[in-house]
């Protein structure tokens, strides 16, 4: 049973990253206007919108999962205090911070209304966060870590959402300013 304890939380680790990446690169891709078909817009947020709260539960079952590891044996403390675990405590104290922050981020778009949507996008941009601390915790204190199937797989996908941040970032181009026909009047016909 000690194996499915470990099993259990890699997997759910390892599945929350894959939702928050899916969440985050679509969030930058409809921020970014990327796609403009009719209709997708809906989908997508649909989309973003699920993958987001979908990892929030695999990162709720990732902690939960921990506390039956007997090898590790975090205690509550150690699952939900930042820095506090014994193995690899700065690592497994950013994961813990990213499971916060992708709480506090995620849940406040049913906020939304009450403080407001320029607020709320101002708060929401730091989603980012999210997707790169998942990224660091997992390359520091994943078991797969070293793997190289993990780590092609973060660079497969943490490259479109580079690009995408990227583009989201670059300032806006200007649309040159329509120029104004100047009506003379100092020429009046007929004035001396």
């Amino acid at each position: 049973m000690d194996y499915g304890w470990w099993l259990a939380s890699r997997a759910s680790g390892l599945v929350a990253l894959a939702l928050i990446t899916l969440s985050v690169g679509v969030g930058l891709a409809m921020t970014g206007k990327a796609f403009q078909t009719p209709g997708l817009a809906k989908t997508l947020m649909a989309l973003h919108e699920h993958a987001a709260l979908a990892g929030l539960i695999a990162i709720a079952v990732h902690g939960l999962t921990l506390l039956g590891d007997s090898w590790l044996h975090p205690g509550p403390v150690g699952v939900a205090v930042p820095f506090a675990m014994d193995y690899k405590p700065a690592f497994t104290g950013l994961g813990i911070l990213a499971g916060y922050l992708a709480a506090a981020l995620g849940l406040s778009f049913y906020a939304r209304r009450r403080i407001g949507a320029k607020l709320w996008r101002k708060l929401h941009r730091a989603t980012i966060l999210v997707y790169a601390l998942s990224v660091v915790h997992t390359l520091g204190a994943g078991t797969d870590a070293q793997e190289p199937w993990l780590r092609i797989a973060l660079a497969v996908t943490g490259a479109p959402i580079l690009y995408l941040l990227v583009i989201r970032m670059l300032p806006a181009p200007q649309r040159p300013r329509p120029t104004r026909r100047r009506t003379g009047t100092s020429a009046m016909p007929g004035a001396s």
